[in-house]
């Protein structure tokens, strides 16, 4: 099986070390300056999340521009995209865990990708994703999926300077941080062109600060083998 065939297999890509590692101390300062307590967000956020606001930030839109990562990003998407949102989060001791869930894909399967890229090694004690791979385009046949069932999760472990991309229709969902470790990272989103209208009526909601005008197109991006 190809690179190609894997990822649209499995739904998700993890790029090891593809954040320079000399962009690390920088990112981490620059994530730890744009902290915000939740009631400074147009919509609060959870106790058990700290969350940054760094999406004008210059080094945070480069990594978000990285060719390796706009290569799996035009993939899946498979049409025009455009970075839609990108903001810090990192899970407090005691907290951070989610249900496996979805994102969801807006207008047809494959339109929304997600990004995690880790400032800090991660792992089961301090929060790390868990998927269930393969799980973003289920078969008609298949009965509606427990969102309870962790007997397929696959947990998530590796160093700083790694990025995750996933279909936004892969069940997915953080840990908890038991150690209360660091674990800064950025989510990142990524969406076809054709939502950009409805993308730009809610971006203030998600207190979006960037500009997002600019448009990729996949075939400038080559995903070889």
């Amino acid at each position: 099986m190809n690179h190609r065939e894997q990822l649209h297999r499995n739904g998700y890509a993890l790029l090891r070390q593809a954040i320079p590692l000399d962009w690390l101390a920088n990112l981490r300062a620059t994530f730890d300056a744009g902290v915000k307590p939740s009631d400074q967000w147009p919509v609060p956020r959870g106790w058990d999340w700290r969350h940054s606001q760094l999406d004008t930030d210059a080094q945070v839109q480069a990594l978000c521009r990285l060719p390796q990562v706009l290569t799996v990003v035009g993939e899946l998407i498979a049409e025009r995209f455009f970075l839609a949102q990108v903001e810090g989060r990192e899970p407090l001791a005691g907290g951070g865990h989610q249900q496996l869930h979805r994102d969801f894909s807006a207008q047809r399967p494959g339109d929304v990708v997600n990004a995690i890229a880790y400032f800090d090694d991660y792992g089961p004690e301090n929060g790390a994703t868990r998927l269930v791979p393969g799980s973003h385009r289920p078969g008609m046949e298949q009965a509606a999926f427990d969102f309870a069932d962790e007997s397929r999760t696959v947990q998530l472990s590796g160093q700083a300077g790694d990025i995750l991309l996933f279909d936004a229709d892969l069940l997915h969902g953080a840990s908890l941080n038991p150690s209360g470790a660091r674990r800064r990272s950025l989510l990142i989103a990524y969406f076809a062109e054709p939502l950009y209208a409805s993308h730009q009526q809610t971006a203030s909601l998600r207190n979006v600060q960037m500009d997002n005008s600019e448009r990729f197109d996949p075939k400038d991006f080559a995903l070889v083998g």
